[in-house]
């Protein structure tokens, strides 16, 4: 799938390891790049669901049509999609919103 940010700051924390370890640490900065590896390798945001990679899950409530993979405990990487044919990941944030 393709990815965009909602930020120019997130796209770096996302695509750049040195910038996500300045910001996040070390091990939540693997862990970001490895869900945006995981997004993008997948065929459909419905597979990332159905098969929970990263944790992958739909949230409720405010959140509704937004998605969310588990980094490092209480932290998500928040997501959207982007238009309906092709599918287009709109990562959103990093949050800890429990």
């Amino acid at each position: 799938m393709e990815i965009e940010y909602k930020s120019r700051g997130l796209e770096k924390v996302c695509t750049n390891a040195l910038e996500a370890e300045k910001k996040h640490g070390k091990n939540m900065a693997a862990k970001i790049h490895q869900r945006i590896d995981e997004i993008t390798a997948a065929d459909s945001v419905e597979m990332l669901v159905h098969f929970r990679i990263g944790g992958c899950h739909i949230l409720k409530g405010d959140r509704k049509k937004q998605y969310a993979m588990v980094l490092i405990h209480p932290y998500r990487l928040v997501f959207e999609l982007k238009g309906n044919e092709v599918q287009i990941v709109r990562v959103i944030e990093i949050i800890d919103y429990h």
